[in-house]
């Protein structure tokens, strides 16, 4: 018992000892750190850092490096950053502030400065294998001799507010896909539609306060969160934490796809905001099926096929009944594919594919089949019932399956010689297409397998498809081509071939278009389940 009281004794001492020790080793450090002073009163006072230090000096730096937040700053040596370097930079930055653009679009901050500062102490060790975030959101590996790949001249010197370490080389800026398009020549029409949805949102928390006067506090470092409702939409191309492939076509490119898909979106004159409706979609047409995010398109899919942000996975599309497979491209690396015959660009979140020929085809993209289910988009109904049943087939009905979402409506005559008429609205028409119009007829086994009769009843149907023109009127055309449905049969049938409709129903909230069906046998009762415009190029 004596020898074990000795040796917890003997072990208490030799941790308040080692206690005593480490924290006798933290206060010399505290110690060092406050007599050395400020990130920027050590950074400045190093000769070997004095070009460094005017560009720092230059953009204001100056004042957020010798203030309470704390920072880690890897510095490049004179001989690695010349007088030459720095007078470059230092002019191109006034440049851009003569310009009136502010500090957050600066790009000698965002890709200079920015890019050598990270929030925070990061200390090394021989044990160090980390990854920092820079001021501008970058993420850098770090070890206990490099960053990113650059070595340490120097270690870290501690001072008041951080750390400083000195290197013998600049650190490399790479940008993001989004900024990609606004660094390399030629993509700047891309770049300049995209941006143009960009807003940046103060961020209090995150600043560094200054001083307060008359009541308004002064920040020394404002910081902002970007937001862009575009790339939320389709592809966080501007996120470091994301990874995509973006197909953009060069500025020639660009123009001629303008051209050719403006006509698509025109808008009726007394559609409210027509002009803008128009400019936004006809350029989203273009970029809708260009951005493909890495978490869903390994190299080993890619391989096979290429999916974009927009494009439903094949379990959705099973979920949903969709046949249609939009936004999604076979073999995108083979001759004639997607990526075929663009200029690789490495990203920091993926890759930028410069395309002078753009092999993204709007057949795959929005210029898409229109379905319209019958039993929800009803807009008129004329001699009929005033009751319209919608019956379900189910599991075990020969016809389960064909019809879409297995449902379909019912329109009886209201009088033995009454002839149904049955209208639709149809939205998401563009404008300059051709359409061909299709029915899908439900036969009366669907519902009723023991309802035999009504299959041998001849039904015979015509139509016609009105639409607004330019000015915002309805436009009706009489009914025409006589069509006979088969009624023993799930009977797919085309009212009409190649009908070109006037204006853009594209985000309209009212359809434009509008589909009517009439029984041309009198008496005769309709059993619709869907309506089809497939365009036709």
């Amino acid at each position: 018992m004596i020898s074990m009281a000795l040796a917890i004794c003997h072990l208490s001492c030799n941790m308040m000892l080692t206690s005593c020790t480490d924290w006798s080793d933290h206060y010399d450090e505290a110690s060092q750190a406050e007599a050395n002073g400020s990130l920027w009163t050590v950074l400045s006072a190093n000769g070997d850092l004095s070009n460094f230090a005017r560009v720092i000096k230059a953009c204001g730096y100056d004042r957020i490096l010798a203030s309470d937040q704390t920072y880690t700053v890897f510095a490049p040596t004179d001989a690695a950053f010349s007088a030459a370097d720095a007078d470059a930079l230092i002019a191109d930055y006034n440049s851009q502030v003569a310009a009136g653009i502010d500090d957050k679009n600066n790009t000698v901050l965002l890709r200079f400065l920015q890019n050598h500062i990270a929030m925070y102490r990061h200390p090394v060790s021989t044990m160090t294998a980390d990854t920092i975030t820079m001021m501008n959101r970058k993420y850098m590996p770090l070890t206990a001799d490099a960053i990113n790949g650059h070595g340490f001249t120097t270690a870290s010197t501690l001072c008041a507010n951080g750390l400083l370490f000195t290197m013998g080389s600049r650190l490399d800026y790479v940008p993001s896909v989004f900024e990609c398009l606004d660094i390399e020549d030629g993509l700047d029409s891309v770049y300049a539609f995209l941006n143009s949805h960009s807003v940046y949102e103060f961020n209090e928390s995150k600043s560094v306060a200054g001083d307060i006067i008359d009541g308004v506090t002064h920040y020394l470092d404002s910081v902002t969160d970007f937001r862009n409702d575009l790339l939320e939409r389709y592809g966080l191309i501007n996120s470091e934490d994301s990874a995509y492939i973006m197909v953009a076509p060069v500025n020639a490119e660009w123009n001629r796809l303008v051209e050719e898909y403006t006509p698509y979106f025109n808008y009726a004159s007394n559609v409210e905001g027509r002009d803008s409706m128009a400019y936004t979609n006809t350029r989203l047409a273009i970029l809708g099926g260009a951005i493909f995010s890495r978490t869903f398109n390994s190299d080993t899919a890619l391989q096979d096929s290429a999916y974009s942000t927009q494009a439903y996975s094949a379990l959705v599309r099973r979920m949903m009944g969709i046949d249609d497979n939009y936004y999604i491209f076979p073999q995108p690396y083979a001759e004639g594919g997607i990526f075929h015959g663009t200029e690789k660009l490495t990203c920091s979140n993926g890759q930028l594919l410069k395309a002078t020929s753009y092999n993204i085809y709007k057949e795959k993209t929005f210029l898409q089949r229109v379905r319209v289910e019958a039993e929800n988009n009803i807009d008129t109904i004329l001699n009929a019932n005033s009751i319209v049943r919608t019956p379900q087939v189910v599991s075990n009905n020969p016809f389960y399956g064909q019809v879409s979402e297995n449902s379909f409506i019912v329109a009886r005559p209201d009088k033995d010689d009454s002839k149904i008429i049955v209208g639709f609205r149809v939205p998401r028409l563009l404008a300059n297409a051709k359409y061909d119009v299709y029915a899908v007829f439900a036969p009366a086994t669907a519902a009723d397998p023991l309802d035999v009769a009504e299959t041998t009843k001849e039904v015979k149907v015509i139509s016609r498809v009105s639409q607004t023109d330019q000015n915002g009127k309805m436009s009706t055309p009489p009914f025409r081509y006589p069509k006979t449905v088969d009624g023993t049969k799930v009977d797919e049938i085309m009212l009409q071939s190649a009908v070109r409709i006037n204006t853009c129903g594209y985000d309209l909230k009212t359809a434009n278009v509008r589909l009517e069906i009439q029984s041309n046998t009198p008496g005769a009762t309709l059993r619709i389940d869907c309506i089809k415009f497939v365009p036709v190029e």
